[in-house]
Formats: C-alpha cells, sequence, structure tokens
C-alpha cells in the first residue's frame, strides 16, 4: 500500500525480522538495509560499500545470504530476515558469536555481522564444514583485519559446538 505520508511517498511494508513481526511505513526506493537501520532500529547490519562487494551489510533473507544494501525494502516484505541482533537466544550467544570472541574472530568487528550470519547459513545447511568449504562460503566477506585465519578457525569451532 502507498500512501503520502507527511509530503513524502511512502509504501506500508509488514516484515518478519529476527522472529518478530514488523509493520513499517517507509520510502519505497529505500533498500532492506536502510529499513533495517533506519525504521526498524536494528543497526548491527552494517553500510559497507553498498556496492554488492563487500559482505558488511549480509543477513539471512529466507536462510539465504543476501546482500542488503542490493534487494529493496519492498521485496523482502512477507519474508523471513535474520540480523545479527537475532542471532543470540536471550541472553544466550550463538556458537558462532562464542566462538568468534573466544579466538579473535574479530578485530575491529565491522565486517562480523556480515560474516556471522553468512557462517550460520553455511551450519544450517553444512553441519560439519570442511575448511574450503567455510572459505568459499565466507568469499563474498571481506575483512581488513583478521587476515581470515581466526575466521575460519571460529566458524570450525561453533561447527564443533552445534554438530548433532
Amino acid at each position: 500500500m502507498t500512501e503520502e505520508i507527511a509530503g513524502d511517498q511512502k509504501v506500508m511494508g509488514r516484515f518478519r525480522v529476527n522472529g518478530d513481526e514488523h509493520h513499517v511505513a517507509y520510502a519505497p526506493h529505500k533498500t532492506l538495509l536502510e529499513v533495517l537501520r533506519e525504521d526498524l532500529d536494528l543497526p548491527g547490519t552494517k553500510h559497507g560499500c553498498e556496492l554488492g562487494e563487500c559482505g558488511a551489510c549480509a543477513v539471512l533473507v529466507d536462510g539465504v545470504p543476501t546482500l542488503s544494501c542490493l534487494l529493496l525494502g519492498l521485496e523482502a516484505t512477507e519474508r523471513e530476515v535474520l540480523t545479527v541482533e537475532g542471532l543470540a537466544d536471550d541472553a544466550r550467544l550463538h556458537p558462532l558469536q562464542a566462538a568468534f570472541a573466544d579466538l579473535g574472530g574479530s578485530q575491529c568487528g565491522y565486517c562480523t555481522p556480515g560474516v556471522l550470519v553468512t557462517a550460520k547459513a553455511l551450519l544450517d545447511e553444512t553441519p560439519k564444514p570442511t575448511r574450503e568449504q567455510i572459505q568459499e562460503a565466507l568469499a563474498g566477506n571481506l575483512c581488513r583485519c583478521t587476515g581470515y585465519l581466526q575466521i575460519f578457525e571460529a566458524v570450525e569451532a561453533a561447527a564443533e559446538e552445534c554438530a548433532p
């Protein structure tokens, strides 16, 4: 539904984010990244290159890693979106979050939200991935700080923790 709100054209969208339903009025040109950060007050997903090249804005849409800077908010309505804020279970960190903290998988932390949700998608699909599978899954997530070794080790440790 499109309507005029305070002189600006807005659409009303229903989003399911981190298990909660949200009804939001937002400008139709906004990306999912902008809707998450500006309209839903979920700042964990980061602005990076805004060209789809760095992976900092990755979220899961219907369980699939998606660059939220390239997806219009309109394209995400009625879909299941998971951001880094949705990984923890109340006060308990997701095993990926705990492993990243324990093993130094993040330094500045800017890329970490996108890496975490992308790694979660990998572990959901492949509970015991090889190092090569981890490298391939995270190839679209750029990190300037860690050199990737700690990231790969943290994903491997989380996979052991999550393994059935």
